[in-house]
């Protein structure tokens, strides 16, 4: 309630917009051209994350269309489980407003997801307003700015945007309260790593323990074996194990053939 008590007069009458569009079809809308006026952005997509399935789109716009291109052929069918934004709510996050390079592991701009998927949709950043929706989903609306702007957020700009970001956050519970996934989504499945060890186990004849299966999404994700090991508890020496026999067990001697090996696989998830 301080962010509301300061409020200009412009800002008070677009906040005010934005509430009476609430439960409407004009809400995304109305978020977009809201969150538009205090930090400006090229492309905005709404995504809704599930535990253990693939996530369901619910809007989008964007000046470049090839910012969303690879959406439906590459990220909701597995590309999405390399993603901070994801794995963030894997973690636990659930509210307010975060940037993915803020969430991103320490080695993110190294991996081949970013280099072989992520700079091809022309992004150079992005921020996410997160939105529980219960029934284990949770909803993000992610502004980016592209090609277009050539620009990344500023500073300034996220502490202003930051301040909006617990009504933000209730308004998007509100407006989507009701939401459902679509039909068999419903259903409760294995863990990612479970399903991972299986298909590639039928897809390659390659058996991974449980803990090499999880140091390999890890290592996808961009953690370095650091970052793996305070993730898992267990120390360096011991992730350094667990990677060399995971690429012995997979016959392979770096990220990027790990990646081209296990994106297909994911696919089938």
């Amino acid at each position: 309630m301080q962010a509301i008590s300061g409020l200009s007069t412009k800002q008070d009458r677009l906040l005010s917009e934005l509430i009476r569009s609430l439960n409407t079809g004009n809400f995304p809308e109305a978020l977009g051209y809201f969150v538009g006026k205090i930090i400006g952005f090229d492309n905005l997509i709404i995504i809704a994350y599930h535990k253990d399935h693939n996530p369901e789109e619910l809007y989008r716009e964007s000046h470049d269309v090839d910012v969303y291109h690879q959406m439906n052929s590459h990220y909701v069918k597995a590309a999405y489980l390399l993603d901070p934004f994801y794995e963030a709510v894997l973690g636990g996050i659930q509210t307010g407003i975060h940037r993915i390079f803020d969430l991103a592991p320490d080695q993110f701009t190294s991996t081949s997801y970013f280099k072989e998927y992520y700079r091809e949709t022309t992004l150079i950043d992005e921020f996410a307003l997160y939105a529980s929706l219960g029934h284990e989903t949770t909803l993000t609306v992610c502004f980016g700015r592209d090609q277009r702007s050539g620009v990344q957020f500023s500073k300034v700009g996220l502490k202003r945007i930051k301040s909006y970001e617990a009504i933000l956050s209730a308004l998007c519970s509100q407006h989507w309260r009701t939401y459902q996934p679509k039909e068999g989504k419903n259903i409760i499945l294995p863990p990612v790593t479970e399903r991972l060890r299986a298909r590639l186990n039928e897809q390659h004849k390659i058996a991974l323990s449980p803990r090499q299966a999880e140091v390999a999404l890890y290592i996808l994700q961009g953690h370095s074996s650091l970052s793996i090991s305070l993730n898992l508890n267990i120390s360096k020496e011991t992730v350094k194990v667990f990677r060399k026999q995971l690429y012995s067990k997979c016959n392979i001697s770096s990220q990027a053939e790990l990646f081209a090996l296990l994106m297909p696989i994911f696919s089938m998830l």
